[in-house]
């Protein structure tokens, strides 16, 4: 994925862009107190920068941005259902989608903002005037029923476009769950990803297409892309240490290798909600959630190793002979070595809810993977599911799939090819 940046203002550090001067004091003087030495000393991580005046491309690629793009901090992820029965009605809306996207992406409004004439509605709703690209990007999905008689596409199904095989993790609900259009916005700035979400549910609004049907907003990315600082999940961990960086495993496990024009180079996204008992774990000893994930919490190290991107030794054994790294951890089920060689793309944020009707914190992850066959998710989770330890301390309460068309070329938009 390419990427172009307008001769603009300085890159801000997250500590910078969150918590500005003020915090910043309060926040060194806390790890002053709390973190050990060698932590409170170490130097900022010159890979840990924003860049607001980033752009990528909507148009003109092979794929679409947001798959293989490194995860911006912020995310806002949407499901609609089609409302319209009428084919043409359905190219609108993703014709009209893919200009906004566009416009959105390179940091500009989709419309007037505020019009001459007093008695005249606005295009854009304006929230991120003034606020820049962000490294914005929007990814669009197709659900199941858009490949239906209804809309003449029954013959150009993806092959593995299905509902997802129930697994053992399931405690799903059906408001977290399904959905015909997804729309997957990632930015730097929140408000900018909301934005973009916003104006395109708007959209469909308006023409009568399609109504919303859940959303969540993410924040903190949980899943690491080429040359960034592995991040950390709600639980403390690092997540995504060993996600796919290179060509080679992106060609042969994220994107769609044959079929027609407009599957080819396309992806299969799942989406996941997955709330986390956050009250049990955080009364848990070091010593068990470490063999829970079996890592070490603040190396990231798996325990066989000292470094976080040793390759697990999954036949060490220590001086009783039992398992350096315990069978049933969440690494160990969710290796490659122990599961055939399959991969999948992680790119999965941290999402809050605020509390719930018990008044513990409402928390967790949005896990969204692609990958070129749902089997391959299927896999992993049926073998995490049926062992885990992490399932004592976790709940799948949402779940959708959607076919990711491949880029659009400028003049054209998101799909096209299917309606030929």
């Amino acid at each position: 994925m390419t990427e172009t940046s307008r001769p603009a203002r300085p890159a801000l550090s997250r500590r910078g862009l969150l918590f500005g001067a003020a915090a910043g004091t309060v926040g060194a003087t806390l790890a002053a107190t709390t973190a050990s030495p060698a932590a409170a000393a170490a130097p900022p991580d010159a890979e840990d920068l924003v860049d607001l005046a980033r752009t990528y491309p909507f148009y003109g690629t092979a794929e679409q941005a947001g798959i293989r793009t490194p995860p911006q901090r912020h995310i806002v992820f949407m499901t609609f259902d089609l409302v319209s029965p009428q084919r043409a009605d359905l190219q609108h809306l993703l014709a009209r989608w893919s200009a906004a996207a566009a416009q959105m992406m390179k940091g500009g409004a989709i419309g007037r903002i505020e019009p001459a004439r007093p008695d005249a509605v606005g295009l854009d709703t304006g929230e991120a005037l003034g606020l820049g690209p962000a490294a914005l990007t929007v990814t669009f999905g197709l659900g199941p029923a858009v490949f239906s008689d209804r809309y003449g596409l029954a013959a150009q199904r993806p092959a593995g476009l299905r509902p997802l095989a129930p697994l053992p993790s399931d405690a799903l609900k059906p408001e977290f769950s399904g959905g015909d259009l997804s729309v997957q916005a990632c930015a730097d700035d929140p408000q900018v990803a909301y934005h973009a979400v916003r104006d395109l549910a708007r959209i469909a609004r308006t023409t009568g297409t399609a109504a919303t049907r859940f959303a969540v907003l993410g924040f903190g990315r949980a899943s690491a892309g080429p040359g960034q600082t592995t991040p950390r999940n709600l639980f403390g961990y690092k997540d995504g240490t060993r996600n796919i960086r290179g060509d080679a495993d992106f060609d042969r496990f994220v994107w769609i290798g044959d079929g027609p024009q407009g599957i080819r180079g396309g992806s299969y996204q799942v989406v996941r909600k997955i709330e986390m008992h956050i009250e049990n774990w955080d009364t848990d000893r070091i010593g068990d959630q470490n063999a829970v994930f079996g890592r070490f919490k603040q190396s990231g190290a798996p325990l066989s190793g000292r470094d976080e991107f040793d390759t697990p030794d999954f036949a060490l054994r220590d001086a009783a002979g039992a398992p350096v790294i315990p069978p049933a951890s969440h690494v160990a089920l969710a290796a490659p070595e122990n599961n055939d060689g399959v991969k999948i793309l992680r790119r999965s944020y941290n999402y809050t809810d605020g509390i719930n009707a018990l008044g513990q914190l409402d928390a967790g992850l949005l896990f969204i993977s692609y990958q070129n066959d749902p089997a391959h998710f299927e896999r992993i989770q049926a073998r995490l599911g049926a062992a885990d330890r992490l399932s004592e301390y976790v709940s799948h309460i949402g779940s959708a799939i959607f076919f990711v068309p491949p880029a659009a070329p400028e003049g054209s938009y998101i799909g096209a090819p299917l309606f030929a």
